[in-house]
């Protein structure tokens, strides 16, 4: 049983109010969790106003009082956004949102003191979306029957790649869900079905009689198959059947046929509820035409101990497991129907083989069961986050040292694609005030070894780095490193060679679509080895990429870096990081843990075009310019 305790949004996109099989996933675990000591607050769109302005009060105290969710007297549900009464949601799932739910989302998820949001049917446009969009914390999406809003997605099926990439661990609550999402959104999926809800003590009755019950918690079609296979079930065999509905005054959806007027009974709410006479049933049936399937009901039946005679459908195949837990149908085959009820009615060994079945996986089926999976996922992602407290001994030593400042990302014209002699770079990071520069040039080390061979001379410290492209899973920085690490091998046989040259490995520009970067999964495989992560990058064009890089690097504890990515000599110290001056590795590692991150405004269009003059307009002097190549021939660095 995992010992950590955890701070938890579970959010649905459905409104609140609504009885659906998403809701009641979020309701039972929420319920588990908290029973176990979690603190968890459940977000969610709501039919009402007065629980939407009473939520949007509490969270505006949270900028202010980070663990106001979880106070005592806070409400057990935070509603961020307006639903219509009575509305069945969108078949992207849940509602499009309001402005003012989006920013009520974005402020309790930025200054929220929560461990993980835990998303539920994560399509956009939704609450569950939204949130995914702005959490800081670790993300866990759970993926119910959706095989309609997987096939929705595919006209930008790029963009849901890259969103769903956010998610730190999955979860489907049936086997076809989770095969339909790799095929088209790959990733790790476990398996985590709903639970049973607690079934009121059995009280079949013992006429002789055989009772079956169907709810009309599924489609209306699926009550036309049960009233046609009923009428092949023998008149001179003892049963008799009820057919519950939710809503008053219970109907039949088609005339009933003369042979079951006297068999068939109709009933609804004022007769009880649907798990009393499921405790009554012997049989329970479940004939959904694929339409809108109910597996919460089906899950209720065989905790009630009713056996099931269930349609062939994914997620109704699932829960039986392939039918070990009851007899399965062909959707609409009413002459199937029939005979697998009239099989388990003359069959008394049949019966009793299947109540023991049932029996024996009634503890699979609660809902304690999908809380303890959870729990392990939790504690499994919670595990992979780096610990804050670094190192005192260090912190201490360094303490006294004198604060300089530093850039950590730059080129020289030993790359491919930058036109600065070395020369010219360790003169400009003097006159711009930076103590110590990381010179990472792509695939190779021979400009920061020329570099550290001057630095004296220019009272800089020089940090031997590269850059390196890896196979296609992006680039890559070693620090600290003293041989060139080729390009092209994987991303993890790239962090090999940086270790094994006791150099740190650093994370440039990681999710600037406009560069070579890993993809969010690539990361979660490495994140262990992640010695720092480059929050800002002054090229990065887009402010967003710099965001998703400072979310990623607080929510697993990345010590953050900085750079300037400097290809001309003009762009150097742009954004720069002020940290106590170091000596090696370690306590480069620790000063950069304490260390403040400063940004100088510089034009990105400026600096990026004189790169384009320097070296590809006429008299370039780069590394692609035959000039260029002569000088380094000169100096010996080819």
């Amino acid at each position: 049983m995992p010992s950590s305790r955890f701070r938890i949004a579970q959010v649905t996109p459905f409104p609140w109010e609504q009885v659906n099989g998403v809701n009641t996933y979020v309701d039972r675990l929420t319920g588990e969790l908290r029973g176990r000591g979690h603190e968890v607050v459940v977000v969610a769109p709501s039919e009402s106003r007065t629980l939407i302005r009473e939520s949007r009060a509490l969270v505006a105290q949270v900028e202010a009082d980070p663990a106001a969710p979880f106070a005592a007297g806070a409400p057990p549900v935070l509603a961020v956004g307006q639903a219509v009464p009575g509305s069945p949601g969108r078949r992207g799932g849940g509602l499009p949102l309001t402005a003012n739910a989006s920013r009520t989302i974005e402020q309790l998820l930025e200054h929220g003191a929560f461990d993980f949001v835990h998303v539920h049917e994560p399509f956009a446009p939704s609450v569950a979306s939204v949130a995914l969009r702005h959490s800081r914390a670790l993300n866990v999406g759970s993926f119910h029957s959706s095989a309609e809003r997987v096939i929705s997605t595919q006209v930008v099926r790029r963009f849901f790649e890259l969103f769903f990439g956010r998610l730190d661990g999955r979860s489907a609550s049936f086997a076809a869900t989770a095969d339909l999402l790799r095929r088209f959104f790959p990733g790790d999926y476990e398996l985590i079905p709903p639970g049973a809800d607690p079934a009121p003590p059995a009280a079949r009755s013992s006429d002789g009689i055989f009772d079956i019950v169907f709810l009309a918690t599924e489609e209306r079609p699926a009550q036309r198959v049960f009233l046609r296979a009923l009428r092949q079930v023998s008149a001179t065999l003892p049963w008799r059947a009820t057919i519950w509905s939710p809503v008053m005054p219970p109907q039949p959806v088609t005339p009933l046929a003369r042979s079951l007027r006297d068999r068939v009974n109709f009933v609804g709410p004022s007769a009880g509820g649907a798990s009393e006479l499921l405790a009554k049933a012997h049989i329970a049936v479940l004939a959904s035409t694929g339409i809108d399937p109910s597996p919460q009901t089906l899950l209720s039946a065989l905790a009630a101990g009713a056996v099931p005679v269930a349609a062939r459908l994914p997620e109704y195949e699932d829960i039986l497991r392939e039918g070990e837990l009851g007899l399965l149908f062909m959707p609409k085959d009413a002459d199937t129907l029939g005979a697998q009820i009239t099989r388990l009615i003359e069959d008394a060994q049949l019966r009793e083989h299947l109540r023991a079945r049932i029996e024996r996986a009634a503890p699979q089926l609660a809902w304690s069961a999908a809380a303890d999976r959870f729990e392990d996922m939790y504690e499994r992602i919670a595990a992979r986050r780096k610990d804050e407290r670094g190192e005192p001994a260090l912190r201490k030593r360094l303490g006294s040292r004198p604060l300089i400042e530093v850039d950590l990302h730059m080129h020289t014209d030993h790359s491919h694609d930058c036109a600065t002699p070395v020369e010219t770079l360790l003169e400009t990071a003097r006159d711009v005030g930076l103590g110590a520069i990381a010179i990472t040039d792509h695939n190779e080390v021979s400009g920061a070894h020329a570099a550290r061979e001057l630095a004296a001379e220019y009272g800089v410290e020089v940090i031997v780095a590269e850059e390196v492209k890896t196979a296609d899973q992006g680039e890559v920085i070693g620090l600290f490193i003293e041989e060139k690490i080729e390009r092209g091998l994987t991303l993890a046989e790239t962090i090999a060679e940086i270790r094994r040259q006791n150099g740190l490995v650093y994370v440039p520009h990681p999710f600037d679509r406009m560069h070579s970067v890993p993809d969010y999964e690539h990361l979660l495989g490495i994140v262990e080895e992640i010695d720092a992560i480059e929050v800002f990058n002054a090229r990065v064009a887009i402010a967003s990429f710099n965001e998703e890089a400072a979310r990623f690097a607080s929510k697993y504890r990345i010590v953050a870096g900085a750079g300037s990515d400097s290809h001309v000599a003009q762009g150097l110290g742009s954004v720069r990081i002020r940290m106590r001056r170091f000596d090696g590795p370690e306590e480069f590692l620790e000063s950069l843990r304490e260390a403040d991150i400063v940004r100088r405004r510089q034009s990105l269009l400026y600096v990026q075009a004189l790169k384009f003059i320097q070296t590809k307009g006429p008299g370039a002097s780069g590394r692609g310019t035959a000039k260029g190549a002569a000088r380094r021939r000169r100096r010996g660095k080819d």
